[in-house]
């Protein structure tokens, strides 16, 4: 029997705000409880690991250790493989920054898989088992999403929310700051509907979130797949583009299918920012208020993510964004500074310029620190910025001010507006 361990590690960072928050909301990463629905229980004794909650058991032996590498916790995960190697286990690595960067994963693992590891996973672990593993796994041609596995929920301990599902995968739009169509193949793909929907009875709680990229992409299908969600009676959240929430009927479907928030990347108020990140022509700033108001009649809360760091925002867009975001009664508020991510258009362009302050991943988080020179400001100021904005608005005065402008699911907005509350008073205080 193969001793396996598979670990979803998190960034030191991400680890501390998720641990803030958890009394309010603490959300499933699908990655590796899905990959280890692939895993064959007759030739593999797996340990499943998941460091929001679980420490690494570094005093144990495994044959083999597996890990999912985002950008911002790579240093910690490539510390996690030599430590396993050097105890004599192999390790493979796979995802995001893996896919971006092979040839430095690749000096930290004896097995690397990129881009979507759904056939090249499995292939793997059959390979590993005879003895005949590959150094390398992918890119494979797109697969169609039909008949994939449940993720193993029973892996999971007491302090995750048990809910999530994924019924596409890609995204049509293509950001500057965006790896997405790097990491994962281009093609918007769909499950089919009966699918979807069968693994959303397993949940084992009412709510849930769909993981998709971009759930809105495709109109005809996902109008089909409320309609089908309706009779469970279940409670959602879900990420889409606002411009593809510009539609009553959807909105509809979706709050009667039990909808609670969309997370729409609105980005920024600007046009010229929008331009840079190559978001103009999907995000109108002109169109905001009136989707954001077709979504609260309809009861769904406005989950938006702002960047801050464009070329042209200058040091008033901290404020100018509070008085909007306060203004448009947006209930809920992602800031992040703006990351070039390895690869992607933003990285080349500030690279090429010589702006790319550290390539030391590990900062690469968009929230604790700024990795490259902004146009007109400076790092710091930026950063200060940034953080002077999270002051602002999650504060009672402004939770009220867009509460006012909302008047939508009270409680839920309360509730998740203090956690918020709570990173900022946390961070504060750790600060001093």
């Amino acid at each position: 029997m193969i001793k396996l361990l598979m670990i979803q590690p998190e960034a030191r960072s991400v680890n501390f705000l998720r641990r803030v928050i958890s009394k309010f909301r603490t959300q499933t990463v699908l990655t590796m409880i899905y990959l280890a629905a692939f895993v064959d229980k007759a030739h593999y004794d797996l340990t499943f690991v998941n460091e929001y909650c679980d420490k690494i058991p570094y005093g144990k032996k495994f044959d083999l250790v597996a890990l999912t590498v985002n950008t911002s916790n790579a240093p910690h995960c490539y510390e996690i493989g030599d430590k396993f190697r050097q105890a004599g286990a192999k390790v493979v690595m796979g995802g995001p920054h893996a896919t971006l960067l092979p040839d430095e994963a690749r000096g930290h693992c004896d097995h690397l898989i990129v881009q979507e590891a759904d056939i090249t996973w499995p292939r793997f672990l059959e390979d590993f088992k005879n003895g005949a593993a590959k150094p390398l796994y992918g890119p494979e041609p797109p697969m169609q999403l039909c008949n994939l596995p449940a993720p193993r929920w029973d892996l999971l301990g007491r302090k995750m929310m048990k809910g999530a599902v994924v019924a596409t995968r890609g995204c049509p739009y293509n950001c500057s700051f965006c790896a997405l169509r790097l990491v994962y193949d281009p093609t918007f793909r769909k499950r089919p509907v009966e699918d979807v929907i069968a693994e959303i009875k397993a949940i084992p709680i009412k709510f849930f979130v769909f993981w998709d990229d971009n759930l809105f992409a495709d109109k005809e299908y996902i109008k089909e797949l409320l309609r089908a969600l309706i009779p469970l009676k279940r409670k959602w959240g879900a990420l889409a583009t606002l411009r593809d929430c510009n539609d009553e009927e959807l909105l509809s479907l979706a709050e009667a299918s039990g909808c609670r928030y969309l997370f729409v990347g609105i980005e920024s108020f600007s046009e010229q920012a929008l331009k840079e990140a190559r978001k103009g022509g999907v995000n109108k700033t002109s169109d905001y208020e009136d989707i954001i108001k077709m979504m609260h009649r309809h009861k769904i809360m406005a989950y938006a993510g702002i960047v801050f760091g464009f070329d042209s925002d200058t040091p008033d867009v901290f404020d100018k964004t509070a008085d909007e975001c306060e203004r448009l009664g947006i209930d809920f508020i992602t800031p992040t500074i703006l990351t070039p991510y390895p690869k992607t258009t933003l990285y080349e362009q500030l690279e090429s310029e010589g702006r790319i302050l550290t390539k030391d991943w590990g900062k690469y988080d968009a929230k604790l620190a700024v990795v490259f020179e902004p146009k007109n400001m400076t790092a710091e100021e930026l950063l200060q910025g940034y953080n002077h904005f999270i002051r602002r608005i999650f504060t009672l005065r402004s939770i009220i001010r867009r509460y006012k402008v909302s008047k939508t699911k009270f409680f839920a907005f309360m509730r998740v507006n203090f956690s918020f509350m709570a990173v900022r008073y946390k961070n504060k205080k750790t600060k001093k």
